[in-house]
């Protein structure tokens, strides 16, 4: 940005810039409470989605995070930056490291690094706590190599918090949900996929995707340095039970219950790994630090505010 005589404007008269690396759903939403307030950028590696973002008042830059050398232009452009890319899971030479972390931490080290960094994991990394209540002082034991690439990336933002001198927050996220979301409740309730009985079912964690995004902003003007935050609602379920909820709010049929015992023979081994780790989070630092009054307190605001939205509406008289 230019003033009268050609100079670049300081940087208290010019708008913030924000990039979001990995616009999916939640990317977009958090743009979408981001507003006008500031600049928003997107690293996007489709061309054919530079319309979309365009249309959604966000300015597309085309790269890929699998190749380093297309992300020249991201060093210095932004002041804050959201990472919700995941690490991909496949052609890996080392299945524990998050090469795509490493290749945007390596371009935004090159130029002035942006003042704050927020990074979207995972709280995989904990492993199966047996239902016990999980805070973030509780050490990592990653089970999957899902959830060792995402203690891998956040691993590397420390260091290159402390090589740099930004502030990193770490936002540690369950499942997601939200009508408008693909791989809602709704979409496996339709399919009839069965849940754990009682006595085999595991506690879960969720949040509604609009506050994640909300979480997301937060984190960038009030996240603590080098802080770890469990972005998730105030529910505890087990996910049967998650499932029933689900069932009676959007009138549908309750899935069936099944033992774990065979459990492999009828369920796909992505929704296994999920039925095999059990823990309930807390989120007292998502509240006391980031200051977040959630729009969906539990899943049943959340999942009730769909089913309002999916029904037919009725004619006016």
């Amino acid at each position: 940005m230019l003033n009268g005589t050609g100079g670049a404007l300081p940087a208290r008269f010019r708008r913030q810039r924000v990039l979001i690396v990995g616009c999916g759903d939640v990317g977009l939403r958090a743009a979408r409470v981001l507003g006008q307030r500031v600049r928003v950028l997107a690293l996007t590696s489709s061309p054919e989605r530079v319309e979309a973002l365009r249309a959604a008042g966000i300015t597309p830059l085309v790269g890929d995070l699998d190749q380093p050398c297309s992300l020249q232009r991201l060093a210095g452009l932004a002041d804050r930056v959201l990472h919700l890319a995941p690490p991909p899971s496949e052609g890996l030479s080392d299945w524990r490291r998050d090469p795509r972390s490493r290749a945007l931490a390596a371009t935004l080290a090159r130029r002035r690094a942006p003042a704050a960094l927020v990074y979207g994991s995972t709280s995989g990394v904990y492993g199966d706590c047996g239902g016990a209540w999980v805070d973030e002082t509780r050490p990592p034991a990653p089970e999957t190599p899902r959830a060792w690439r995402r203690l891998d990336a956040e691993q590397q933002w420390r260091w290159w918090a402390l090589r740099t001198g930004a502030r990193v927050s770490v936002l540690r996220i369950p499942g997601i949900y939200a009508h408008d979301r693909a791989g809602g409740p709704a979409e496996r309730l339709h399919r009839g996929m069965p849940v754990l009985r009682s006595e085999d079912d595991v506690y879960t964690n969720h949040i509604h995707a609009d506050d994640l995004a909300r979480a997301c902003v937060r984190a960038l003007w009030l996240g603590r340095p080098q802080r770890t935050v469990h972005v998730c609602d105030d529910s505890h379920l087990k996910m049967g039970d998650y499932f029933d909820l689900a069932a009676d709010l959007l009138g549908l049929p309750r899935p069936p219950r099944i033992a774990r015992e065979g459990a492999e023979r009828q369920l796909p081994l992505m929704v296994l790994s999920f039925m095999s780790e059990s823990r309930r989070l807390v989120n007292r630092r998502l509240h006391r630090e980031l200051r977040l009054r959630l729009r969906y307190p539990t899943v049943r605001e959340g999942l009730l505010a769909g089913a309002r939205a999916m029904a037919p509406s009725r004619p006016t008289a």
